[in-house]
């Protein structure tokens, strides 16, 4: 049990399905429940998939295209700032319609799964047993899942316009998660 504690807590933190709770309210805010019930749905699957393969294949995959933890980030962090920078000048947000999708970019990744997570899980695959960490991840997804699911009861005290100004908030603090991707990315890169 204290191996899983020491897989699932740092897990946990990079996760953040608390901060993600309120982003996934933002991307889906003009969705019918059905339609966010697929996006959860898709965005928990693939951060589920992409955890897993770069749980057994991460580091080789880097080596193979060449490719670093930092450029990894950089490239997540571009993807979130234009994003949030998409949210911020259009308010009608027609790349949200219900007919597209934003379960598995940017929701399932990077935002459930992105380059905090997946630093965590190829560090956790050198230091503890596989079976360890599949689990710790598993159960994170599980409460990420849960988190994401009551979502909607948020939306519903806070009503639609609370919901659009969370949105714009929820924006801007979007541009920093990514500017910080993107910093820390560089500085890494730079070895500064």
């Amino acid at each position: 049990m204290e191996i899983f504690l020491l897989c699932f807590i740092p897990l946990f933190v990079a996760l953040d399905p608390v901060g993600v709770m309120p982003i996934f309210l933002g991307l889906t805010e003009s969705m019918p429940r059905r339609d966010r019930q697929k996006v959860l749905n898709q965005s928990v699957l693939t951060a589920v998939l992409v955890s897993l393969l770069f749980l057994f294949a991460g580091q080789w995959m880097f080596k193979v295209l060449g490719i670093s933890l930092a450029d990894f980030q950089v490239a997540g962090g571009i993807l979130l700032l234009v994003l949030a920078i998409v949210d911020l000048v259009n308010p009608t947000k027609p790349e949200r319609q219900p007919n597209q999708s934003v379960g598995v970019v940017p929701i399932g990744i990077p935002l459930i799964m992105g380059p905090a997570a997946l630093t965590t899980l190829l560090v956790l695959g050198k230091l503890y047993p596989f079976h360890w960490v599949a689990a710790a991840l598993l159960a994170n997804m599980a409460v990420i899942t849960a988190a994401l699911y009551y979502a909607g009861f948020t939306e519903k005290i806070v009503g639609i316009n609370g919901m659009q100004a969370v949105s714009k908030i929820i924006s801007l603090f979007l541009a920093a998660i990514a500017v910080m991707f993107i910093r820390v990315g560089l500085q890494t890169a730079l070895g500064i």
